[in-house]
């Protein structure tokens, strides 16, 4: 039964390769969102065989997680995509930290260095993930102020919060049997989620949840070694990795350095390359930028989140009449 988990496992985390592949173009996406699915369908196919005996509460859960993620697929309007992006992060997250911490009350002690190591660099990515994810969600929903929160020296809180945290995880891999200095890692990763996040603001939120995303895939890589599960190390690998990836890439794209968003408090160098950039923003109405754009031999309009979320499409549309009348009085 062994052999013929891993050979699922195996073929799962094949398809998630080239899932990730087939993604790469929008030629193929379509596919690679098939080979990404039918990759999950296997490798919970391969969990079930694996632990038949406690098929109990794994029905469970999966009816549990049915009823709560199904409505909330349907009622969530495309525009909210990025906050129940977000909210997902943070339960996977969440997952994982509760699996770390079931783990460490069962048998932290009989595991060795490594294994330890592991499961404490799972509790901590996880739990920092879920509360950075559910501020982002609050942020980008609006329940949470999407400016930057800033105070004077966050920098240096954020360290020693950081600080000190090492230090516990250090001393947890040496002494296991300490509880609270185990506790006492977990709440600062908690902690230190928030303080990673407040200080950036809404509109970079989509750079944040990438790199939050490769946090938690670390996070499964991490519980897969501590379970001693091939394809949690596998999925949770490609996750993390190409999640980072993605991040770099985005940074790029929009000219900031990946060190700002890891050390967070960007949203200041925002404002503060704007202000020395000395340019200067005029509203004007629909005719005024048609007129603008009259002279034009060409217009394309690209849609993105920004669009979505103002919901401006309305907006371009009459924009497009305006300039449709236009050429036709030429």
């Amino acid at each position: 039964m062994g052999s013929l988990v891993n050979y699922i496992y195996i073929i799962s985390g094949a398809l998630f390769i080239l899932s990730l592949k087939w993604m790469n173009t929008p030629a193929t996406s379509r596919r690679g969102v098939f080979a990404g699915e039918l990759g999950m369908l296997m490798a919970i196919g391969g969990t079930l065989v694996n632990h038949h005996n406690h098929w109990e509460w794994i029905l469970a859960a999966f009816f549990i997680g049915t009823a709560v993620g199904v409505p909330i697929a349907y009622i969530m309007p495309m525009t909210a995509v990025p906050q129940r992006t977000a909210m997902s992060h943070a339960c996977g997250a969440l997952a994982a930290a509760l699996v770390g911490v079931g783990e460490f009350l069962v048998k932290a002690n009989e595991m060795p260095g490594v294994t330890r190591a592991a499961l404490g660099f799972e509790v901590m990515l996880g739990a920092l993930t879920t509360t950075g994810s559910l501020i982002a969600a609050g942020k980008l929903q609006g329940v949470i102020h999407g400016k930057p929160i800033q105070f004077k020296g966050q920098n240096v809180v954020n360290g020693l919060i950081f600080l000190v945290m090492a230090t516990c995880f250090f001393i947890f891999i040496a002494h296991p049997e300490n509880a609270v200095v185990f506790y006492i890692m977990l709440a600062l990763a908690f902690a230190f989620g928030v303080m990673l996040v407040i200080p950036i603001g809404s509109a970079d939120m989509p750079v944040v949840m990438s790199l939050l995303n490769s946090y938690a895939g670390l996070a499964a890589a991490a519980t897969g070694f501590v379970l001693g599960n091939n394809v949690l190390i596998i999925a949770g690998t490609l996750d993390g990795f190409s999640g980072f990836i993605l991040s770099v890439l985005m940074c790029k794209a929009m000219n900031r350095s990946i060190t700002n968003v890891l050390f967070g408090g960007f949203g200041a160098v925002i404002a503060e390359a704007t202000a020395d950039a000395g340019g200067v923003m005029r509203e004007i109405s629909l005719d005024d930028a048609a007129m603008q754009l009259a002279f034009a031999s060409r217009v394309i309009f690209v849609p993105g989140y920004g669009l979505a979320t103002a919901q401006a499409q309305h907006a371009v549309r009459e924009l497009a009449e305006l300039l449709d009348q236009h050429a036709e009085r030429q």
